[in-house]
């Protein structure tokens, strides 16, 4: 598992950098302002869970739970649903709003494994 949140870290850095490059340079003649700035938010909370997932990869190699699994998988989700939703939004003008939300919830519930992990690493 660790393998893998560390794969998808550096797979989610490497990609939001090229978004965010593509952005910013490929696409600002192309689209609104609105959309760049949901571009924009899009890769700021995909290059933000990547840090977070490296964190926790680091985390489950010191003291190995499921609660910080659990923290990974919810960040991976929270990545494709999130972001992934923005970028399909803005990107091929599919319509995903209900699909957003859900993605950041998965955020929220893997910041609260992450807090409850870290009140069991304590004891």
């Amino acid at each position: 598992m660790v393998r893998l949140l560390v794969f998808c870290a550096a797979l989610f850095g490497f990609t939001g950098v090229a978004l965010g490059a593509f952005a910013a340079h490929g696409l600002k003649a192309r689209l609104a302002a609105e959309q760049l700035a949901t571009l924009q938010t899009a890769v700021h909370y995909q290059m933000l869970h990547a840090l977070a997932l490296l964190a926790v990869a680091l985390l489950a190699l010191y003291r190995p739970q499921p609660l910080l699994h659990w923290a990974g998988g919810f960040f991976l989700l929270g990545v494709l649903l999130f972001s992934g939703s923005l970028y399909l939004m803005v990107l091929a003008g599919w319509k995903l709003g209900v699909v957003t939300p859900v993605g950041g919830v998965s955020f929220l519930l893997g910041w609260g494994c992450l807090a409850f992990s870290a009140l069991k690493l304590a004891r």
